[in-house]
């Protein structure tokens, strides 16, 4: 598994971070580390690392993507 830390930004509303571990978890993915940067104007940042099986993050984007109000801000290996 690699380990890759990602910058988010969602919604900051009840079920927001759970839609977005949920779909970490859908695309096979693992959290390993969660820390809450800030929120301002209705969004939260966050800082997730997250293991995934394989070394490309493409799959696990995509299905973060598809989730409504979440943005990756930046991807990086950890």
């Amino acid at each position: 598994m690699a380990l890759f830390k990602l910058e988010v930004s969602l919604p900051d509303r009840p079920g927001s971070l759970g839609a977005m571990a949920s779909a970490i978890g859908f695309a096979g993915g693992d959290i390993r580390g969660l820390q809450v940067i800030k929120s301002e104007n209705g969004r939260g940042f966050d800082e997730v690392t997250v293991a995934i099986p394989g070394s490309d993050p493409t799959d696990l984007l995509n299905v973060l993507g598809q989730i409504g109000g979440v943005e990756v801000l930046s991807c990086n290996p950890a």
